[in-house]
């Protein structure tokens, strides 16, 4: 199946979560979105509150203003359905078709890569905080060398001439 975009860019923050729309996971699996909400219906018991969640009012306008490929959800009925990556998983065992089984492998490395950038952003951060700390330190170093060093650079004010020495004539 020939995915027009990377499952990667489709993968949103919805209340903290990194999720996936049900009709983008419709898309992904090669199957209709209300097979998917159905299949979450029927097997309610395998799709608990941290698997699969509704979106609210709110939630769903602000996907709909910022995911131009969402834009068909303005005028659905329902409010959609937010998968999380063990959600995705789950839909496809449920699903059971074969596309949804080799579609999930590439849903959970997205999840992955995506899990891997957060952690590679984290790590730079610490790494930059590290050198801000360093930076400042240097800073309070410098200034502290500075102040030493001021009087010795002002000119010397006009002090008296010391004795001539030697014969004088």
């Amino acid at each position: 199946m020939k995915r027009s975009k990377p499952i990667e860019s489709l993968i949103l923050t919805i209340r903290g979560r990194k999720v996936l729309i049900d009709a983008d996971l419709a898309d992904i699996y090669g199957v209709e979105t209300r097979t998917v909400n159905q299949a979450v219906k029927r097997n309610a018991e395998r799709f608990p509150e941290d698997f699969v969640f509704r979106l609210n009012t709110d939630e769903k306008s602000e996907v709909i203003t910022n995911c131009d490929h969402l834009a068909h959800l303005k005028f659905a009925k329902s409010l959609p359905l937010a998968f999380t990556e063990h959600g995705a998983i789950m839909a496809a065992t449920v699903l059971n078709s074969p596309p949804a089984v080799t579609m999930s492998v590439y849903v959970v490395r997205a999840f992955i890569q995506m899990r891997e950038h957060l952690a590679a952003n984290a790590a730079i951060l610490k790494r930059l905080a590290e050198i801000d700390k360093t930076l400042l330190e240097h800073d309070e170093s410098l200034s502290a060398i500075w102040h030493k060093l001021q009087p010795l650079l002002q000119p010397q004010s006009e002090s008296p001439k010391p004795p001539r020495i030697g014969f004088r004539a």
